[in-house]
């Protein structure tokens, strides 16, 4: 493994040709992490083993030309674009309440607010602007509607819908963060048909003719919207979910698709399971956690995964980073797949030593 700083892009080129020159054969340069995954595309590019398109990653990894590419589009929110010049425009802000505003490279939740009032949105892109000085925001309508992550994988311009899951979404704290995640298996034929063609629209006005990606999309008034789209799978155990779901591995395809051989998106199996993600009320030091092994003897429980070491500060949370364990349980449906996850994460406990 050679290290360096992926924020240097001639560093990383430097290491790329040293990989090279030390007898490795590069076939493939790929991230599955923001804000790299148009970085390695493009380099892709440069260094002979193009794959992906670099330039559609590029727009999705940008929140203000992911609204103005999708501008003409049904699949749009009604936005506004502000500047620390022109936020205090009262009555354009007013028409879109309530609303969301965000900072245009924010992720997993993070500088993300959801404002009911003026008042709010005021106060709210004055800590943006006092965070990231000069920066660039964007005001949304809020979108009212159940959420699903579309998980997709595109290859020589055909759009391979693998999964279609929903999303559990508290208000916490200041920020929508997601508990839940249920894998469907059961929608119905208009339902998918709605979604795998508002989904094929929005891929093909970004122009990504191969690679992977997610969209974040709401179901509002029986229309879909976009709220968000990354040009990766979604992270934090959705390979897993997938894996023991559909018995699909698609960071593995991903991978293939990129050293161009044969990908497989055919489920395996069909299983119900959920994803229950287990946050705090109270920040602390952590001391100890207990109950994994109660977890793992639960009914339907495939998976348990816990993030942080003793002596880490924890808080509530702020943004999907702030999630400190999930569980992973099947059922014989999706109702009992959720209460199996749901009930065996209760058994997980971070004992915090408090400030």
């Amino acid at each position: 493994m050679q290290y360096c700083d992926l924020d240097d892009i001639d560093a990383v080129r430097e290491t790329i040709r040293y990989l090279g020159h030390n007898s490795l054969n590069i076939r493939a340069i790929v991230s599955f992490i923001d804000p790299y995954c148009a970085l390695a595309a493009n380099l892709a590019k440069e260094f002979g083993v193009e794959c992906f398109s670099g330039d559609a990653m590029a727009i999705m990894q940008d929140k203000l030309r992911t609204r103005e590419i999708l501008k003409e589009s049904p699949y749009n929110p009604e936005y506004l674009v502000i500047n620390e010049e022109n936020y205090l425009e009262e009555k354009q802000v007013k028409k879109l309440l309530p609303a969301v505003v965000k900072y245009i490279d924010s992720n997993g939740s993070r500088d993300v607010y959801y404002c009911e009032r003026y008042s709010e949105y005021l106060k709210y892109s004055e800590r943006l602007f006092k965070d990231y000085p000069g920066g660039t925001l964007v005001v949304e309508e809020y979108l009212d509607g159940e959420q699903f992550i579309v998980e997709v994988l595109v290859e020589a311009g055909k759009v391979n819908i693998v999964a279609v899951i929903e999303q559990e979404i508290n208000f916490i704290n200041e920020h929508f963060i997601i508990t839940g995640y249920n894998l469907l298996t059961n929608y119905s034929r208009s339902y998918f048909e709605k979604l795998k063609r508002s989904t094929e629209e929005i891929i093909k006005i970004y122009g990504l003719e191969n690679g992977p990606c997610h969209l974040e999309m709401r179901l509002v008034r029986g229309n879909w919207k976009l709220v968000e789209i990354n040009p990766r799978i979604s992270g934090a155990g959705m390979n897993r979910l997938l894996n023991i779901g559909f018995g699909i591995n698609l960071v593995e395809e991903t991978l293939k698709l990129a050293l161009k051989k044969p990908i497989n998106l055919e489920p395996k199996q069909i299983k119900s399971t959920f994803a229950q993600y287990v946050i705090l009320e109270k920040s602390g030091i952590l001391k100890k956690i207990t109950g994994k092994r109660e977890v793992l003897n639960s009914p339907g429980v495939e998976f348990i995964y816990v993030k942080p070491r003793k002596g880490t500060y924890l808080t509530p949370p702020t943004s999907l980073g702030n999630r400190y364990a999930f569980v992973i349980a099947t059922g014989s449906n999706e109702k009992e797949a959720r209460r199996n996850a749901k009930n065996a994460a209760e058994k997980i406990v971070f004992h915090l030593i408090m400030e």
